[in-house]
């Protein structure tokens, strides 16, 4: 994988002609061929210097002015959470934990379950109820029924007391955090493989909608065997490039297969899918979440006292330092998730002490001093513009006295961190123009952007958005999306709403489309 997410070789693929797409303030013709950009020129009907005439093969697509860009990438996503998120019971509306209890017991009543079948919420933000969850809610509105519910930020799950039964789990509140909760989830609300493998590649269809051609999948279980069983269900795999990261209780098992970062996924038989999938980075935490109230923090959480005022620390450094000189050194990419600014602050320590590099994964608080470390050390800045918006209540709150370093992409970006742009879908939808638009302006209401010295400059977080391409070259990879108007007119006469409304017209894989709307037949 190169560093700009994009899986390097040849493409299975006859040449494309893309006629009239608008690249900047010109319409220029587009070959694609090999999967690559081979050419661009004013007119390219009867071929171009240095390349033979088109091949009576070729399949010819008139833009008609319509604007030419480089593919997205979502840096960050968990596929199978996002594929069952979206058919589990949605309570990211609840102000309180009654409530959400509440729209759960209405979700049933209008669909029951069948008898024994645990029922799966998802989505709910505690951080700002007065009641915290609790098993004996959901034991009112639903009696004898085993419930689990996902927090939106994933770090927490809330179970009834007939889910606590059932999955044996000690706390008879019903509410586990980080890995426990992680763990419960995997076993509580997975559909059988053929069901769920469905589920997922329906969801990168829907991505590749949105003008998505790769993702880094950072699921947790055994990726690198459920996506080559998914490459033999559907001919050509899925609908986008994807690189399967692995979590540090598989590493051992990967490295063992000899497996390094941008190799094929053994197993995957189909060209076009081999090509697509790909061996992603080792994965790490060093912390929790804000939503969970365990990023760990230089500063205490208001009103919490004992040894989790600070939030938690996943990784000690010395073990976060073995890992990353274990896989860095196997050539595994790393990728780290940390939140908190002491988390961060560990994490930047542990690249420099193991001598690699990699990313930091979410990196929404970080202190001053912090900042110019990205780039010494090229540790790139992988965000998740959402979170911004959804959390910024929560961080008045909890992080109050220090939201000037909360989410602070404009100040890694001014001091030269190489940032990229992901979802943490179902954190946040799957939808890169969402995260665009975040990026530029900070608020999702009528309210003042929130901290506007830290907004991104569109072509800034296009470029991040699209792996750091920033424009459509020779050579490239044909990976591309086509969309109706160009995104800075938009902004301009739509704001940030307009953004998240962009129009796809079409989206490219090594020259191959993966969406094709109606103005493109």
């Amino acid at each position: 994988m190169r560093g700009d997410g994009v899986v390097t070789g040849a493409a299975v693929t006859g040449p494309l002609l893309l006629r009239r797409a608008r690249l900047g303030a010109a319409l220029r013709d587009v070959l694609l061929d090999g999967g690559r950009v081979r050419a661009v020129a004013d007119d390219l009907s009867a071929g171009a210097p240095g390349l033979p005439e088109l091949q009576a093969g070729t399949t010819v697509v008139d833009l008609d002015g319509a604007v030419l860009l480089p593919g997205l990438v979502d840096a960050h996503v968990h596929l199978e959470q996002w594929a069952a998120a979206r058919r589990r019971i949605d309570v990211s509306g609840a102000r309180s934990a009654a409530e959400a209890a509440a729209l759960l017991a209405a979700a049933v009543r209008a669909t029951p379950a069948d008898p024994g079948a645990v029922v799966v919420g998802h989505g709910f933000r505690d951080a700002l109820w007065s009641q915290p969850p609790a098993a004996a809610l959901l034991d009112d509105v639903l009696p004898g029924v085993p419930v689990v519910v996902s927090s939106a930020d994933l770090h927490t799950a809330w179970c009834s007391t007939a889910a606590v039964t059932r999955f044996g789990l000690a706390d008879p509140t019903g509410v586990v955090l980080e890995q426990e909760a992680m763990d419960l989830m995997a076993r509580a609300a997975a559909p059988a493989p053929e069901v769920l493998d469905g589920w997922v590649l329906a969801a990168t269809t829907a991505a590749a909608a949105r003008g998505v051609t790769a993702v880094v999948d950072f699921e947790y279980g055994d990726l690198v065997t459920s996506w080559a069983r998914r490459a033999a269900r559907q001919p050509g795999g899925p609908a986008l490039r994807v690189h399967a990261a692995v979590w540090a209780d598989r590493l051992e098992e990967v490295l063992a297969a000899g497996l390094r970062t941008g190799d094929p996924l053994p197993g995957v038989v189909d060209p076009v899918a081999a090509e697509r999938l790909r061996m992603g980075p080792l994965k790490l935490f060093v912390d929790g979440s804000l939503g969970t109230r365990t990023a760990f923090c230089h500063t205490p959480y208001p009103g919490v006292t004992g040894p989790d005022a600070h939030g938690l620390l996943r990784t000690p450094p010395a073990e976060l330092e073995r890992l990353l000189r274990r896989a860095g050194s196997a050539g595994l990419g790393l990728a780290v998730h940390a939140i908190g600014d002491r988390a961060a602050a560990i994490a930047l320590d542990g690249f420099a002490a193991a001598g690699v590099t990699g990313r930091i994964e979410h990196a929404q608080q970080v202190c001053d001093e912090d900042l110019p470390r990205f780039a010494e050390l090229g540790v790139v800045a992988s965000i998740q513009p959402r979170h911004a918006l959804d959390d910024r209540d929560a961080a008045d709150q909890h992080w109050a006295g220090a939201t000037g370093r909360a989410f602070p992409y404009g100040a890694l970006v001014a001091a030269g961190a190489e940032v990229v742009l992901g979802s943490d879908a179902p954190v946040a939808p799957l939808d890169p123009w969402d995260g665009v638009a975040s990026a530029v302006h900070r608020s999702l209401d009528g309210r003042a952007a929130w901290h506007p010295e830290h907004h991104l400059d569109l072509d800034v977080a296009l470029a991040a958005a699209s792996g750091g391409r920033r424009a459509v070259r020779v050579g490239d990879p044909a990976d591309l999306v086509v969309v109706a108007d160009p995104p800075a007119d938009v902004l301009a006469r739509h704001g940030a709403a307009g953004l998240r409304a962009t129009e796809v017209l079409g989206t490219l894989v090594a020259g191959r489309f993966t969406h094709r709307g109606p103005a493109l037949t």
